[in-house]
């Protein structure tokens, strides 16, 4: 199809890495926990429209300077890692002081509707910034294309494609469990440990984003 072969092998492996634990489901998780279904799936939306960039990018040739550069990744590399501390510092005030049930009861549906916007951004912050994803579309999606194949950019939006319906069906199962989870668990002191394990998880991510080599 296009171009391209051992679509169904590709399929499987996209999908062991799209379930491997990472950023992006670790935001999708904590996103859900937080904000609700609404938040969890703007930010499964987010993730996903990066990883549109990262295909265009590829494809296009342009994440190959990612790649070729040690500069540019380091750069990327570090700006994710600074975001994601970022994320962490916000979660640990939220658990150091949390909003009382009034004022989260008065919150206007504008601001619910600006926080579901706020979500979708900071997933696609969390997926531009993280130059895993890039390399992964770089080195992994062009093994399955034919070298004798007359488009290989079609071959390779192609094969993106699969991968980005996966990770968002994907995604928003994460959301669906999270969901389930978050009406088993309420309460102030639950929303405060759910705060504090997350800005832990985000800021070791962050030192393994940080730690990672080109």
């Amino acid at each position: 199809m296009f171009g391209t072969h051992d679509l169904a092998l590709f399929a499987a492996t996209a999908f062991v890495l799209n379930v491997t634990p990472g950023v992006d489901m670790a935001f999708t998780l904590t996103t859900t926990l937080r904000h609700g279904v609404r938040g969890g799936r703007a930010a499964a939306a987010g993730i996903c429209s990066g990883c549109v960039v990262h295909t265009l990018a590829a494809a296009f040739g342009l994440a190959a300077l990612l790649a070729a550069s040690s500069a540019a990744f380091s750069v990327v590399k570090w700006a994710g890692a600074a975001y994601l501390l970022w994320l962490a510092a916000g979660l640990t005030r939220r658990a150091l002081h949390p909003p009382t049930p009034a004022v989260v009861d008065a919150a206007p549906s504008r601001q619910r509707r600006r926080s579901a916007g706020s979500d979708f951004r900071a997933g696609l912050l969390t997926n531009l910034l993280n130059p895993k994803v890039a390399l992964f579309f770089l080195a992994f999606v062009p093994q399955f294309i034919t070298p004798a194949a007359p488009h290989k950019t079609i071959a390779f939006l192609a094969l993106g494609a699969v991968a980005l319906v996966q990770s968002l069906v994907f995604l928003l199962g994460v959301v669906a469990l999270a969901a389930r989870l978050r009406s088993l668990t309420p309460g102030r002191r639950t929303a405060q440990w759910l705060h504090a394990a997350g800005a832990a998880l985000f800021a070791g991510l962050a030192l393994r984003l940080a730690a990672l080599r080109l």
